[in-house]
């Protein structure tokens, strides 16, 4: 799997100690959140999957050329998110 991160997923990892790793092994297995098929250049998604028992969002896309486009990387508020983090809370 070929990866480019955004300028803004990198500055996020970095901030919040998450590594290339955390995040491939979320794309390779997660829970499709959200899809939001309208975004520019490319559709994306939001990516639900856990690493090391602690729960991470990843919003990617696929590029025409086949790369997955990470653009942002975040560990979800339990406080905003269901028990399962794939459903926000009113």
């Amino acid at each position: 799997m070929q990866l480019v991160f955004s300028t803004h997923a990198l500055k996020r990892m970095f901030e919040r100690g998450i590594s290339v790793d955390d995040v491939r092994a979320v794309l390779k297995r997660n829970t499709v959140v959200a899809s939001y098929p309208d975004d520019q250049p490319f559709a994306s998604q939001l990516l639900f999957g856990r690493v090391d028992g602690k729960p991470l969002h990843v919003v990617a896309a696929q590029s025409d050329t086949g790369e997955t486009v990470v653009i942002t990387v975040y560990r979800p508020d339990p406080l905003l998110w269901n028990v399962n983090f794939t459903e926000r809370l009113p």
